[in-house]
């Protein structure tokens, strides 16, 4: 199995920072892509950032040059947002895919983290 803890989400004011972290584990081989979600209510899950293995990064357009996703080491990443706005509040989720033991796949999720700011 794979598993994949999230942490860092909170209440936080327009304007301020706070830091996502999201640790896997399990019998993993290797992980090609770690990346973070957003889902906000009444809206679809969509892409914040994700990182491959390589460190090639990718944002969505609403967070560049405000977040930045980094690999602490091969299972875990963080997600750096500054300069939060009220639309950023969504359940964060953290995701990754890889090969698991065995060369089976894996596309797993976190259970993810509030995150709210308010204006």
């Amino acid at each position: 199995q794979v598993q994949l803890v999230e942490s860092g989400g909170g209440l936080v004011q327009a304007g301020g920072s706070l830091r996502l972290s999201c640790a896997t584990s399990g019998n993993i081989v290797s992980i090609n892509t770690m990346g973070w979600y957003r889902q906000a209510p009444g809206s679809q899950r969509e892409l914040v950032a994700d990182i491959t293995r390589g460190g090639s990064t990718n944002y969505a357009d609403s967070v560049k040059g405000r977040f930045s996703i980094s690999r602490v080491n091969p299972r875990t990443v963080t997600l750096q947002m500054n300069s939060l706005k009220p639309e950023d509040t969504a359940v964060y989720y953290c995701n990754a895919k890889g090969v698991r033991f065995y060369g089976n796949p894996f596309d797993n999720w976190g259970q993810g983290t509030q995150v709210t700011v308010s204006s």
